[in-house]
């Protein structure tokens, strides 16, 4: 009896020894680079369990100052989280890698409409990890207007208690969408005439934020914010019954924010498993539900149809279809990127 139990127990060291334990480091450590509050973080704690892979996080606030950190060099990024048309930058520079899809079975449920777009036709390099519109965050307590119009933030009723987006391509857009302009226009004098408009604004304007204006009219600092459908319903699922969010009826942004791999990668594999993992319909329903943005995950969705049916009612999370009609998705600027930058730098100026 005593000889099969040393024979068990010296099995069992030896196996140990050789096979490796779940939620045991495998001394890989990938850098993830994301939009601020743009995940539910205990799930990156779920990743490094079930992989034994470390994730170390870090967030920036906008596309271009992602593009200026790959640009620049020096930094070893895994997985980046860049949207529509900085995805087109990227692959027009030859700064991504083609994904291999072997690593990433769970792409199988993204959803057809989510596929093919215009940024990544052939699905080689990104995948769609959430999706919405840009639009107007306004507190109903001190909005007494519809919000259903790029005016509004225009209006002088509302004088200093307006916020824009620190975003080059949204408050431009903004303005140039309000003119009755293409948000991609490179038209000198459409853009001549959008400056003259945000210029025009800034005695109504408290001030260019990011993040934070999400924050600010939940507390009533302001009354309404040029920002992302995802705030609103952050704040939606948080119960702020007095928080409401407008979808302009001339139209908008629709984006979609992907996950890639930058060249730059020494752990593409890895990289890929954590793209995988992050399209697991469990998951990808728990960080749909956690940050309030929409998933393109089809399986997803349905159980999101099942347990909050009447979100699909709400513009925040299921814009109208004829506003989508007459949206855009924002393209590759090319050499007119800079003249975008110097617009709003000389708007920031005033």
């Amino acid at each position: 009896m005593k000889k099969i139990l040393v024979f068990i127990i010296m099995t069992a060291i030896l196996l140990t020894s050789v096979l490796p334990l779940a939620g045991c480091s495998s001394g890989v450590v990938i850098n993830v680079f994301n939009w601020g509050e743009y995940i539910e973080e205990s799930l990156l704690d779920e990743f490094e369990k079930k992989t034994g892979i470390r994730v170390n996080y870090k967030a920036y606030q906008t596309n271009e100052e992602l593009l200026a950190k790959l640009e620049a060099g020096g930094s070893s990024y895994d997985v980046i989280f860049p949207s529509d048309y900085a995805v087109s930058e990227l692959i027009k520079k030859d700064m991504l890698h083609e994904l291999d899809f072997s690593n990433i079975p769970n792409y199988k449920y993204i959803d057809e409409r989510f596929r093919n777009l215009d940024f990544d036709p052939e699905n080689k390099y990104s995948v769609p990890y959430f999706w919405g519109t840009i639009g107007i965050l306004y507190n109903k307590d001190m909005v007494d207007d519809p919000v259903d119009s790029w005016d509004i933030l225009w209006n002088e009723k509302y004088k200093g208690q307006i916020l824009m987006k620190k975003d080059v391509r949204d408050s431009i857009g903004a303005a140039l969408k309000k003119l009755g302009y293409s948000m991609n226009s490179t038209n000198d004098q459409e853009l001549a005439e959008a400056k003259a408009l945000l210029k025009a604004q800034i005695p109504l304007v408290n001030g260019y934020y990011g993040d934070e204006i999400r924050d600010l009219i939940a507390n009533g600092d302001a009354a309404m914010g040029l920002t992302y459908s995802g705030d609103y319903m952050d704040l939606y699922w948080e119960g702020f019954e007095n928080i409401g969010y407008g979808v302009p009826k001339e139209g908008t942004n629709v984006w979609y924010d992907c996950m890639a791999i930058p060249k730059t990668s020494k752990h593409k594999k890895e990289a890929e498993m954590f793209i995988n993992f992050m399209l697991d319909p469990d998951v990808s329903f728990r960080n749909s539900e956690a940050m309030g943005y929409t998933t393109p995950n089809s399986a997803a969705l349905d159980r999101m149809r099942e347990e909050y049916p009447e979100v699909f009612e709400d513009p925040g999370y299921w814009p109208d279809e004829e506003i989508i009609e007459k949206s855009e998705v924002y393209l590759d600027l090319g050499d007119y990127k800079s003249i975008y930058n110097d617009i709003l730098t000389e708007v920031l100026a005033e």
